[in-house]
């Protein structure tokens, strides 16, 4: 017989899309609510006083009185390789990445390096809240294979790849064409659906990758409709005009990737921080996505994503965020989101925290076409669960106390909360980080 488990507490998930109707409507509150597990997958949500006749005596029901309950966070673009050197002083993109991450990034040929930094890495997911995220490892194939085996270890849903990287970038970080599409497919066979972890195709962006690279990427795309593609677009100026010296025949940076064949829906691109409005129509078109990093934009001074215009009705763009770790400094989804709201404040439009918060869970897996399995808190949907406590500081204690409405709450919940904000973090039914105790991870 298998046992189930229960979580109560305060419970907020989404019921509908609050960027399309009045934010606080599309957000479902239950004051005390109880979520019922069973394998992993929640079995029943509703209010304590509904489902509290329907338990056995012997359900274990861990109680959260003073939290906040929520799916699990979602981050849709960060570099688990480039941990060791967050926080790293200076530079604009280009720079940065030849004098930073590269160097870095050689590291992983050693696949016991690459599992340190995995289970670390994970482990500070876990801490921050964050139970999903497409995450790129480095041109070696091990990186993949040691991040994925972390994972399956853990029972988290993360979607990872190999970088495929030909040209412009050091020896000792390049591969070929073709080397790039064999270790692909290979790595695609050994993880892709093997139980929660998804396969992305990873050129890192255009300048690292020839045309006969970004072509076989292409073709590795079109083998199974489930893949991911996951690079970057449009993140700084100077990074644009390379593209469009290198090729020359390509109408614009988005073309670049439309050509090969890689926009599509569960293609994930990173920033767009200089998008116009072709741009934005072929994203609609194709049904591709692009990870918001406001933090990292800001960090690199790469500018600032038009979130409110990508959001257009009449041609909507799928839009999640992403840390950027490590050009994001903070791993944080709350920090991202506050930066988030700062940068919609300087370009005249206002975010809404349930607009925030469903930017990191249900929008998020909308926009990755996971949002029958993750991103929500209803019956049949992995238990990945973020237990948030907005009072977890003084100042958030003292503004909690203050707060006229749950969302004033949520509001100052994403503007001051950072990992000390997550009491315990859940994964497929089980809890993996605990504020206060060691991690079970």
């Amino acid at each position: 017989m298998i046992k189930r488990t229960a979580i109560r507490g305060p419970v907020i998930t989404f019921q509908a899309d609050p960027f399309s109707t009045d934010p606080m409507s599309a957000l479902r509150y239950e004051a005390d609510g109880l979520i019922v597990i069973e394998d992993g997958r929640i079995v029943a949500f509703d209010a304590w006083e509904i489902l509290a006749g329907t338990l056995s005596e012997d359900t274990e029901v861990t109680h959260y009185p003073d939290m906040l309950i929520s799916a699990g966070m979602i981050d849709t673009h960060i570099h688990y390789p480039q941990l060791p050197m967050v926080a790293s002083y200076g530079e604009q993109l280009l720079e940065w990445l030849n004098r930073y991450v590269f160097p870095v990034e050689a590291r992983y040929a050693n696949i016991d390096f690459a599992r340190s930094v995995a289970r670390s890495f994970l482990s500070e997911l876990m801490r921050v809240g964050t139970t999903t995220a497409a995450v790129f490892c480095t041109v070696h194939p091990q990186s993949v294979d040691a991040f994925f085996e972390e994972s399956e270890r853990l029972g988290t849903c993360m979607i990872a790849g190999k970088v495929l990287m030909d040209r412009n970038a050091p020896d000792n970080l390049r591969d070929t064409a073709q080397q790039g599409y064999d270790e692909s497919s290979t790595l695609i066979d050994r993880w892709h659906n093997k139980g929660r972890q998804l396969y992305a195709i990873t050129p890192r962006f255009a300048p690292t990758s020839t045309e006969r690279q970004l072509e076989l990427a292409g073709s590795l795309l079109k083998m199974r409709d489930d893949l991911f593609m996951h690079t970057h677009l449009l993140e700084n100026r100077a990074e644009i005009e390379w593209v469009r010296e290198l090729f020359p025949a390509r109408s614009s940076y988005l073309d670049v990737y439309d050509h090969a064949g890689l926009l599509r829906p569960r293609a994930i691109l990173a920033h767009a921080v200089h998008a116009d409005e072709q741009d934005f129509q072929r994203c609609h078109d194709t049904g591709c996505m692009i990870a918001h990093c406001p933090g990292s934009n800001q960090f690199l001074g790469s500018g600032s994503f038009p979130l409110f215009n990508a959001l257009k009705a009449d041609r909507r763009v799928r839009v999640g965020v992403g840390s950027d770790i490590g050009a994001g400094p903070a791993l944080s989804l709350l920090q991202v989101l506050s930066d988030g709201y700062k940068v919609a404040q300087g370009l005249g439009t206002s975010l809404h925290p349930a607009q925030a918060l469903w930017l990191a869970t249900a929008g998020g897996a909308e926009a990755l076409g996971l949002e029958d399995r993750i991103g929500s808190i209803r019956s049949g949907m992995h238990a990945d669960l973020c237990i948030f406590d907005p009072a977890a500081t003084p100042l958030g204690r003292i503004r909690s106390q203050t707060a006229e409405s749950l969302s004033d709450l949520l509001f100052a919940l994403v503007m001051l909360g950072d990992d000390r904000s997550i009491a315990a973090t859940w994964v497929n039914g089980r809890c993996v980080h605990r504020r206060d105790a060691s991690p079970s991870v």
